[in-house]
């Protein structure tokens, strides 16, 4: 079987949530972003991919905006220390994030990133 016939069935019998994968990861590597499972604790990434949730977390002294990054291979956490809310920072939206990368709680984490939004689709 040849790979352009193979890659034809595998998409045929793959499920939505595998093929919005590999869309997000392709539009990923388009900008040059890393893939979110590749990234390491210390590193200075871009990262690019689709809000999958975003949640006001009140903390004892300093609110948090903690939003999930879902890139097609991992999740990275951006947390916005200090802020109760960001205009376009919302679910479903397609954003590439810099910064550099920390482990809290087993979760790769990045605090405070520079982010450029997408245009909604």
């Amino acid at each position: 079987m040849t790979s352009g016939l193979r890659g034809f069935i595998n998409r045929l019998t793959a499920t939505d949530s595998e093929l919005d994968a590999e869309e997000l990861q392709r539009d990923s590597a388009k900008c040059g972003a890393v893939p979110a499972g590749q990234c390491r604790r210390g590193q200075v990434v871009s990262v690019s991919g689709r809000l999958r949730t975003v949640a006001y977390t009140p903390r004892t002294n300093l609110p948090t905006l903690e939003a999930d990054l879902w890139d097609g291979s991992d999740v990275v956490t951006l947390v916005f220390l200090g802020r109760r809310s960001i205009a376009g920072i919302e679910p479903g939206r397609q954003l590439t994030a810099r910064g550099r990368v920390a482990i809290r709680d087993d979760r790769k984490v990045i605090y405070n990133p520079y982010y450029e939004l997408e245009a909604p689709r």
